[in-house]
């Protein structure tokens, strides 16, 4: 049966493009120009990957990523960003991304990155990787993992599908040092392209949620030149 890629682009031109590359590639490709009509056929159609532009009408690229995770759709997802707009890399790549492709970009290298992520999908087993914790705890933090979100001293916060699974992965080896190659291996994939950066930006968002207003690590401390520690 052909893999079958979602691809969400607003440009006509870019969207017709893609749909007859990854169908020259053997792919049945569905595609729609506005972000919100994405979740309604993540439902219907149930497709093997997504291909996501930032700039979109209706919803945006990143809010389409955030709610297909929050809905637990775990398809790879690979977002189309604007040149030298690291920002939007680091973002799509924290609300549950897989990798990015950033424009303009070659029919080749984008064809590679979806033959990478489909191949690293069929590879996984279905229960793949350490079961999520429902709740994690310590200090004055709670996490209700399924709900996504958690409370510091009762103040209420939302954690993104990157923040939540590298948080949880800390968590499963509280006092042991988890390098950074471990951490993007697990979280990421062993493929992801990206660099260490897009992992360093989800542990300050992590503290900034975690750890107290006066800027002290209390509880999840870097270990220089290897990676980072959660300290219950």
């Amino acid at each position: 049966m052909k893999k079958k890629v979602l691809v969400v682009e607003d440009d006509p031109h870019i969207r017709l493009g893609l749909a007859d590359s990854l169908r020259g590639e053997g792919y049945a490709v569905l595609d729609v120009s506005n972000g919100s009509e994405v979740l309604p056929i993540l439902k219907q159609q149930s497709p093997d990957l997504m291909i996501l532009d930032v700039m979109l009408p209706g919803k945006s690229g990143f809010d389409v990523c955030r709610d297909a995770r929050a809905a637990r759709f775990d398809l790879p997802i690979l977002m189309l960003t604007a040149k030298g707009q690291e920002i939007d890399k680091v973002l799509g790549l924290e609300l549950g991304a897989d990798d990015y492709v950033t424009k303009p970009f070659g029919v080749r290298e984008l064809l590679a990155r979806v033959h990478a992520l489909l191949r690293r999908s069929d590879c996984a087993p279905a229960d793949a990787g350490p079961s999520m914790p429902r709740r994690i705890a310590f200090g004055n933090v709670e996490i209700d993992a399924a709900a996504m979100r958690g409370s510091r001293g009762g103040e209420r916060f939302d954690l993104s599908d990157r923040e939540l699974r590298v948080l949880a992965l800390l968590f499963r080896r509280a006092g042991e040092v988890v390098s950074r190659t471990q951490l993007l291996d697990e979280v990421w994939g062993v493929e992801y392209f990206g660099t260490t950066r897009t992992l360093d930006q989800v542990i300050v968002r992590l503290r900034q949620k975690i750890e107290t207003r006066s800027g002290e690590c209390r509880h999840l401390l870097t270990v220089h030149g290897v990676g980072y520690r959660l300290e219950l």
